[in-house]
């Protein structure tokens, strides 16, 4: 029977859980916050993201944040990291946790109603259905990524989307990259016509865009090593790598190359091509990264004859937006190498130069920005708009400054201007407030988050048909064209 209960949480965690206080009539809280703030609910915290949105304090959010999840070690992880974070030495933060745990999680929260924002960040089997009953239930939600990981999520997200305009609330999702500085500067030279000139459309052999991200199971978030859930290894309730980390990659391609632009996906997008590969993951690297001696049952009748795990977590896609070839990499290693980490990859190619960000072991592994002049044009010819590009950017990034190299510009920020991932939680959080407060997200946002899922899920459907039973092509896997 589910019940509410006091949770322990193993060796740090010293957050007092606090009873249920009573509802008032109309079924809302009676502790609801106070001067108008916004009282935060955790929805099932399967996944680090939802502890990084609470890495700092909020003036608009009540620090009293209401939890509700199944009973297991997933919550438990997460309030060892909202423990850690108000216990830290520098700038601790004050979050109360208010938590309740039972297989009924979800029907509690509905009718408790102790807050008006959903953060929902774990197991996404049920993440879409569960966005969709917060958001029929009028609360707002901010998602992490993926918001759904197949074609019939990205049907309940499309319904999802339409009962919250009905409502009045805001479903969200949470979009780090767009905060990251070099980002920032790869878009503003982008949109230069003067450095880069007119995007070009390439083709499915040399597309125009091109964003390739490494990514690894095992790293430490926050100092400390990660740990993942045991059903993170199960595509059924995380999702296959074409629908994880590809949603930041083709968010940034719309953002950079179409900025405020609403896209539909029935007339914009055209998926050409998608494939999939597995990383091998064997029993020894399954504990070292959950904790688990052992593979669940779940998964053990997946196992290949030696007893390792084909993870499907590795894709590639190429469609066209608005005409413009891109292409999608994503791959995911177990660890990175001595001094290494997650890496990525990103090409827009103008008729005047491309503007690069490579993360290379050439680069340190540390992101740096470069503009490479096009065919036909000099570096001396770029010299005069990046230097009236630069010069612009310096009242948001003072010290920014411009680098001849051999065959290219590179483009230096500052450390300071550089901080981290788990920064950025904390820019989209407050970008979130903002739109909370103003009563909208921009009219752009919602067909372009609908045309984002579109892409992954359908890019998904085509490498699952392309690659079942089949053999060859390049890296040894299939390489399906759609019908079209």
């Amino acid at each position: 029977m589910a019940r509410k209960v006091a949770l322990s949480v193993l060796a740090l965690c010293l957050v007092s859980l606090l009873s249920s206080c009573a509802e008032d009539k109309q079924g809302h809280r009676a502790d609801a916050p106070a001067g108008g703030r916004v009282g935060l609910i955790v929805l099932n915290p399967g996944h680090y993201h939802a502890a990084l949105v609470q890495k700092t304090m909020y003036d608009e959010i009540d620090r009293t944040v209401h939890v509700y999840a199944p009973i297991g070690p997933e919550v438990q992880e997460y309030l060892k990291r909202i423990d850690g974070f108000n216990t830290r030495a520098e700038k601790p933060t004050t979050w109360r946790e208010q938590v309740y745990t039972g297989d009924d999680y979800l029907e509690r929260m509905l009718a408790e109603r102790s807050g008006s924002v959903v953060v929902v960040s774990g197991n996404n089997q049920k993440k879409t259905e569960h966005i969709k009953a917060a958001v029929d239930a009028g609360f707002n939600v901010f998602s992490d990524k993926p918001m759904c990981i197949d074609a019939a999520g990205f049907k309940l997200l499309e319904e999802a989307f339409g009962s919250a305009e009905k409502n009045g609330v805001l479903l969200y999702d949470i979009m780090t990259e767009r905060f990251n500085t070099l980002r920032i500067l790869q878009k503003m030279l982008v949109l230069d016509k003067d450095v880069f000139g007119e995007l070009q459309k390439g083709s499915v052999a040399e597309p125009a865009v091109v964003k390739e991200s490494v990514h690894h199971f095992f790293k430490y978030v926050s100092g400390a090593p990660i740990r993942r859930p045991r059903w993170y290894f199960d595509t059924a309730q995380q999702g296959e790598g074409l629908v994880d980390v590809t949603t930041h990659l083709i968010d940034l391609v719309m953002w950079t190359c179409f900025p405020d632009e609403a896209i539909d996906y029935r007339t914009d997008i055209v998926m050409k091509e998608a494939r999939r590969r597995p990383t091998m993951i064997t029993r020894q690297q399954y504990e070292k990264v959950t904790r688990a001696p052992d593979f669940p049952d779940f998964l053990k009748g997946r196992l290949n004859g030696q007893g390792v795990l084909p993870y499907y977590a590795n894709g590639e896609m190429i469609y066209t937006l608005k005409g413009v070839h891109v292409r999608i990499s994503v791959t995911w290693d177990f660890e990175a190498p001595e001094g290494a980490g997650d890496t990525q990859y990103s090409r827009f190619t103008g008729s005047r130069a491309s503007v690069l960000l490579k993360q290379g072991a050439e680069q340190g592994y540390r992101p740096e920005l470069y503009v490479e002049p096009a065919a036909g044009v000099g570096l001396e010819q770029l010299r005069t708009a990046l230097e009236k590009a630069v010069a612009g950017a310096q009242s948001r990034y003072p010290g920014l400054s411009l680098k001849r190299r051999a065959d290219c510009w590179q483009v230096l920020a500052p450390e300071e201007h550089q901080v981290g991932h788990e920064a950025h939680f904390r820019s989209v959080t407050e970008k979130y407030l903002q739109y909370l407060s103003e009563g909208k997200l921009p009219d752009w946002e919602v067909p372009n988050m609908i045309a984002k899922y579109y892409i992954t899920t359908a890019a998904l459907e085509l490498a699952q048909r392309g690659n079942a039973g089949r053999d060859g092509g390049r890296n040894g896997l299939a390489w399906p064209r759609s019908e079209e």
